[in-house]
């Protein structure tokens, strides 16, 4: 049975089963990122997951939403305007309030893990949101707010739905389609209700809105993940769950490391990190060649211990848009000066190194360039088409930045049809903010999710030895694989200057293969896992085993 088929039937990929509930707090996420992000996880995943996280300001009109309850334009209040694929009215989320998006595969008959009931080859609808505002109102009672409940006719959870003022302190809009659910609950904790002002929440006029706050009940947002986190796994993952949370906040001790004590700058690295040098005449060709056309190679910029490897093998990697970085990575050497202008004959002369070097494989990254204002999307499309004219056969995979979210930038790049799209996760949620503060992991999972959609082999890679733990890394391998992705590579951190992040310890070969073994389980199709592997290293394989998955539904 095909993939495809195995959607189409409900039944889990191979090597997934039905899993734990995966509960992820991703802080703050732009709606268009968490929508991919979920539309990623609904097509591609077959565990269940439940995302939290807070949205800047942000309306968004359901299916059947009346525009008229939009009051005021909302760009002039700071805000943003989506149509969303959920039922429901008009809402708005923003700073102070908890989103939650379940992605669950509901059961096919009651008491199962959803408690909802499916009937007549279609998820229960009615019973769902039951379900979903049932966990609400626990939480809410957890947190020491009773009298909560549902109020007839109206969808939601309700403070004195019985009483002379009725108020709604969460909203709920949800998407269920093949069994699978999407979308979910708003839950005002400290809003700011001058918010609702603008708008006619949930299509009701005639009845307010309130928060945990303005009822009284002071509580941080991080006890109410908590509540959340634990009446879901009751609810929804039959009493277990796995969880992952970004920082709570940006404070590390870099004289200490991420975490623990580092290994010493001068300490002897194991055996297992010394890479042979090989520069034979082949090596010093490519590199001359290199010269000739002022052209940077990851390759050589970064040190890669692999070089005379895949130099060898007919792969290289080159740097596009520059030498110069907009971000500064606490892991990256990369310049950080203010970016030139790109070199519009860079691609032509990418193209001339490929030919000259009788290249197989290319991989084209770049620096992150926040200054253009495409992210340097159109450099990206313009050497896969250089390349293609140039050599048709020659396989390209490009390992981009994030071009910060925007879809049509990112959908530039999937346009030129690049046979593989990297990019790199680079470490769990927990260390985001600390190693790569420009960047966000609920981002990066939804551009690996926009190009799975866009029917494209996906790839990522992550970092290892900067204080993580395997059961942070197996999580990441679950989102990973949960949008699609076909290729991971993980490899030891080395740190480049005394300047940077240091490194919390070395991880051995065997805990590496470990986590190559737990990737393959999940159903991730190729994992390059050692002491030395890097985002390029070996990367001709994922074609040349045909390990690319099939076109996305």
């Amino acid at each position: 049975m095909t993939a495809p088929e195995r959607r189409r039937a409900g039944r889990p990929p191979e090597g997934q089963g039905a899993g734990r509930l995966r509960v992820r707090w991703l802080g703050q996420v732009r709606y268009r990122d968490a929508h991919a992000l979920q539309h990623g996880l609904f097509t591609e995943g077959r565990d269940d997951w439940l995302l939290l996280l807070q949205h800047p300001p942000t309306y968004t009109m359901g299916v059947r939403a009346d525009p008229t309850h939009v009051l005021v334009d909302p760009v002039s209040v700071g805000a943003e305007l989506v149509t969303a694929d959920r039922g429901g009215d008009v809402t708005f989320h923003g700073p102070g309030q908890l989103v939650g998006y379940p992605i669950l595969s509901l059961p096919g008959k009651a008491g199962g893990r959803a408690g909802v009931k499916r009937g007549g080859g279609m998820a229960d609808t009615v019973a769902y949101v039951r379900s979903v505002e049932q966990l609400l109102v626990d939480v809410l009672a957890d947190l020491g707010l009773g009298g909560a409940g549902r109020l007839d006719g109206y969808p939601g959870v309700w403070v004195d739905p019985g009483g002379l003022r009725p108020r709604k302190i969460a909203a709920i809009g949800v998407r269920l389609s093949r069994g699978r659910s999407m979308h979910g609950f708003a839950l005002n904790v400290s809003t700011d209700l001058s918010w609702f002002d603008h708008i006619v929440p949930c299509g009701i006029p005639d009845l307010g809105v309130t928060s945990l706050a303005a009822e009284g009940i002071d509580v941080s947002m991080r006890d109410v993940v908590d509540a959340v986190a634990a009446r879901a796994e009751a609810r929804w993952g039959g009493g277990a769950g796995e969880r992952a949370d970004t920082a709570w906040d940006r404070t590390v001790d870099h004289d200490q490391g991420v975490t623990g004590v580092p290994v010493e700058l001068r300490a002897r690295k194991p055996d297992w990190l010394r890479a042979p040098a090989s520069m034979g005449p082949d090596y010093l060709r490519l590199k001359a060649t290199m010269r000739e056309l002022d052209l940077t190679t990851v390759c050589e910029e970064a040190g890669c211990p692999n070089i005379f490897d895949c130099w060898a093998d007919g792969t290289a990697t080159f740097m596009l848009n520059g030498e110069r970085c907009t971000r500064a990575c606490g892991f990256c050497l990369v310049d950080t000066r203010r970016p030139l202008e790109p070199d519009p004959d860079e691609p032509g002369r990418v193209a001339e190194a490929v030919a000259r070097m009788g290249l197989r494989f290319v991989v084209l990254t770049a620096v992150a360039r926040d200054d253009l204002a495409d992210g340097g999307a159109s450099g990206f499309a313009a050497t896969v088409a250089a390349l293609r004219a140039r050599q048709p056969d020659v396989g390209v995979e490009v390992l981009i930045p994030d071009c910060k979210g925007d879809p049509d930038a990112l959908q530039v790049i999937f346009d030129a049809r690049p046979d593989v799209v990297n990019h790199n996760l680079e470490t769990v949620a927990r260390l985001q903010r600390t190693v790569r503060p420009s960047a966000s992991y609920a981002r990066s999972l939804a551009v690996l999710a926009r190009a799975r959609a866009a029917g494209l082999a996906t790839k990522s890679g992550l970092m290892v030895g900067l204080g993580e733990t395997v059961d942070e890394l197996e999580g990441a391998l679950a989102d990973l694989h949960g949008v699609g992705v076909a290729s991971v590579t993980i490899g030891q951190y080395l740190r480049p200057s005394a300047a940077h992040l240091p490194v919390a310890r070395w991880w051995t070969p065997d805990e590496l293969a470990h986590l190559k073994a737990v990737g393959e389980g999940f159903g991730i199709r190729h994992v390059e896992a050692s002491p030395l592997t890097r985002s390029s290293y070996h990367a001709a394989e994922v074609l040349r085993r045909d390990l690319l998955p099939e076109s996305a539904p």
